[in-house]
């Protein structure tokens, strides 16, 4: 059984986790910026993590490079577009996607006190046709040097930095929290299912 200060630090986790501000990732194969990704979305305080897969292959997780964070995420896996486009509209989550090559607004003049879904592309083609077809509004890092981008886990730090700096910033950071039917799930898959964590 888990014991008494365990059970508070899982309390004050779930206190402030969000639940209406999603990562979306399509077709990632690098092991190593798959997982800094979910270590990142861990500490953010960030709960749901979309994983659209029409390659339909194994998602690359690596307990030695997320530290085992994968087990405090949610994490929902589509091998569509459309599904997982229908299941960011029936929770009425905006989508941002981030496409250097889209028109695109700095991130710091996004309003994330919002729901809102981020959509990152894979390594090498970015994000789709189709998703960029789909998307609310692109964004994008300003950048001062002569390389054309971050490398995506650090941008999804980035960004996920701002959001939470912005939700903080309005009193948002309490309305996006988990709803008390998900506390209680994750409460107890968490006690039970993660105890040598």
């Amino acid at each position: 059984m888990a014991t008494e200060e365990r059970i508070k630090r899982i309390n004050t986790v779930l206190a402030q986790r969000q639940r209406d501000l999603v990562i979306v990732l399509e077709n990632i194969r690098n092991t190593h910026n798959a997982n800094a990704i979910i270590r990142t979305m861990d500490l953010m305080g960030i709960q749901n993590l979309y994983i659209i897969n029409t390659l339909q292959e194994p998602f690359p997780i690596n307990t030695a490079i997320s530290t085992g964070a994968e087990k405090w995420i949610t994490i929902k896996e589509f091998f569509s577009i459309k599904e997982c486009i229908e299941e960011l509209k029936r929770n009425n989550l905006k989508l941002f996607t981030t496409h250097l090559k889209a028109q695109a607004v700095p991130v710091s003049d996004i309003d994330f006190s919002q729901p809102v879904a981020i959509a990152f592309g894979n390594e090498k083609e970015g994000l789709s046709e189709r998703m960029l077809k789909e998307s609310d509004e692109n964004i994008f890092i300003p950048m001062r040097g002569m390389v054309k981008s971050f490398n995506i886990s650090v941008s999804v730090g980035i960004i996920l930095y701002e959001a939470i700096r912005q939700r903080i910033s309005s009193g948002y950071i309490n309305k996006g929290s988990l709803l008390e039917e998900e506390k209680k799930e994750l409460f107890n898959s968490w006690v039970f299912n993660n105890r040598k964590s």
